[in-house]
């Protein structure tokens, strides 16, 4: 239902993304992502690698590393897909937003709701540029 591909969205050393193999309608589970969970004052050690940028807020009190493909889904503000998080599980579920097509690049909101525009904080430094 899904694999990893090189996507035009993502920056960096790996430019990954998960993308549809067939068609996905709405409501559809696409992934159950485990999670591994710390205390949000580890984080402080975390910080300081590139897993900063792949970890989720977890509860209030902690942060998650999703296994599987959960930490490769990139962002969109008009996002396909949302995910919400089984506590009972220690899982991420993803379902589909909205119809997804085979060969679509499968996008979350990382704010959490899908209708979320805050600024995220990866494009802080972009929004400081452009206001200069």
């Amino acid at each position: 239902m899904i694999e990893i591909r090189t996507s035009p969205l993502s920056k960096g050393e790996f430019r990954r993304g998960v993308f549809a193999t067939c068609d996905i309608p709405a409501g559809q589970l696409i992934h159950e992502a485990p999670v591994v969970a710390y205390d949000n004052e580890d984080d402080v050690h975390i910080e300081k690698t590139i897993l900063a940028d792949y970890v989720f807020q977890y509860g209030s009190n902690h942060t998650a590393i999703l296994l599987g493909y959960g930490s490769l889904f990139n962002h969109s503000y008009q996002p396909n897909a949302i995910y919400d998080i089984s506590f009972e599980k220690h899982t991420f579920d993803f379902f589909a937003y909205r119809d997804i097509r085979a060969g679509e690049e499968i996008l979350i909101n990382y704010n959490g709701d899908p209708d979320c525009d805050d600024i995220l904080w990866f494009m802080e430094d972009e929004e400081d540029s452009t206001s200069s």
